[in-house]
């Protein structure tokens, strides 16, 4: 049994941050899209991995759907470590984590879908009005404001 009285270490709580942050959205994407057109999880997988591959993703079975899921943890621990180092020297992300985390989830979406992805060799992403839509939402509710959440939690540690 570890000693009550230590403190966790912040980074835990990005970690944590990322990890809750990047299985809300994956959960989200692969819902969506099984209900929506019948897509199984794996070729949603393997579209993240098509950032890196390209269309070869999709030939690749298994292995390049478990590169996707590395690939959309790393950068959801990634998005969650850049809010904690800004949060560090910025008191208010840390002040009002709701407010900034919504707010920081919308600049997600905006870099990831009008930046990221098109720079990357995945090709251009669904113009579904609802999947849009949603995917805004997502991105402030379930990747911005949790990662704000455990960001406050780590700078208290």
């Amino acid at each position: 049994m570890g000693n009550p009285n230590r403190r966790a270490h912040p980074w835990k709580f990005v970690l944590a941050g990322g990890l809750v942050a990047g299985t809300l959205d994956i959960v989200y994407a692969c819902a969506f899209w099984a209900l929506k057109a019948g897509v199984p999880a794996r070729r949603i997988l393997q579209s993240v991995a098509s950032g890196l591959l390209g269309r070869s993703s999709f030939e690749g079975g298994p292995a390049t759907a478990a590169l996707g899921l590395a690939l959309h943890f790393l950068i959801a621990t990634s998005m969650s470590a850049a809010y904690y180092l800004i949060a560090r020297r910025w008191p208010l992300l840390r002040r009002r984590p709701v407010l900034c985390g919504a707010g920081y989830g919308l600049i997600l979406y905006g870099v990831m879908n009008h930046i990221v992805v098109p720079l990357s060799a995945a090709g251009p992403g669904s113009k579904d009005p609802l999947w849009i839509a949603l995917s805004i939402a997502v991105h402030v509710l379930l990747i911005g404001i949790p990662i704000a959440l455990f960001t406050r939690r780590a700078l208290r540690a």
